[in-house]
């Protein structure tokens, strides 16, 4: 089955982020497209996918062979490679992308610094073009941000010419993800949706509130009026600590000691204390 695709591979060297992020009409894109290891590499495999594109790239990516040597060394071992499009970027921020002969219109990609975005059976070059393009504008923003953003341009853009039906969005880093004891800092999927990149925005703005983080800097002292509003939002809840609240909450990653609190964190004791308030 080809997976009709847009997708764009990416990095963020300062942060020491690499990241996948793709749309297709295809049932759950995020099982096959993306692949990435932190310090090491992103690839994208679609089109007529090589699903052994992902693993077999990254080992050779773990030897810090570059992107532009992996595509090849991929391609030429591939019977199917006219089928394939296949977009990887290294350690080092350099990207290539290979799309095949037998790729079905519209398909090609375009690279630049960090980045391999790349499409196949797209209403033309327009789809790719915002992938790059956005990539490019966004410098300075989260590389998950960066990514959805990405893929938002490219279906304004036209996206897919068969329609839309799931997105994906991988993001990793060294011991970045949850407790700091993952490299998987983002992993979300829309696997059949009508508005695909849409829902996959909404997870991400959720994934970011439970699992995000505040400079401390910006965390409101915990005294006076606002500990008082605390406690009694809590005492209605049902908890006697915001330890206890925030567990149940899965929001305890944003909580630390009882002398500050984060604003995230707040807001969302205030929604859920009003939502008691709230007619059935």
């Amino acid at each position: 089955m080809i997976v009709a695709t847009y997708s764009i591979a990416a990095c963020d060297l300062d942060a020491a982020q690499w990241g996948v992020a793709v749309q297709s009409k295809f049932l759950a894109v995020g099982s096959v497209v993306p692949w990435a290891e932190a310090h090491v590499g992103a690839i994208a495999t679609q089109a007529y996918a090589n699903p052994r594109y992902g693993p077999d790239g990254l080992a050779l990516l773990r030897d810090d062979v570059p992107a532009a040597e992996v595509v090849r060394l991929l391609v030429d071992a591939d019977d199917g490679r006219d089928e394939r499009q296949v977009g990887v970027v290294d350690r080092h921020g350099d990207a290539a992308s290979y799309t095949g002969t037998a790729c079905l219109d519209w398909a090609g990609g375009r690279t630049g610094a960090g980045y391999a975005a790349q499409g196949n059976i797209l209403v033309g070059a327009e789809t790719v073009d915002g992938l790059a393009d956005t990539f490019e504008a966004t410098a300075g923003k989260p590389l998950a941000e960066r990514l959805i953003d990405c893929l938002a341009a490219a279906q304004l853009a036209g996206g897919d010419r068969r329609g839309q039906q799931s997105a994906s969005l991988l993001v990793v880093e060294r011991d970045g993800g949850y407790a700091r004891l993952s490299d998987v800092v983002v992993d979300l999927r829309v696997d059949d949706h009508s508005r695909p990149v849409e829902e996959l925005r909404r997870l991400y703005a959720l994934h970011d509130q439970l699992f995000g983080s505040t400079p401390r800097t910006a965390w409101l002292p915990l005294d006076g009026a606002l500990r008082a509003e605390v406690a009694e939002r809590l005492t209605a809840l049902g908890f006697k600590s915001l330890d206890d609240w925030a567990g149940v909450a899965n929001l305890e990653l944003r909580v630390d000691g009882d002398d500050a609190i984060d604003p995230v964190v707040l807001e969302a004791l205030r929604a859920a204390a009003s939502d008691l308030d709230s007619p059935a």
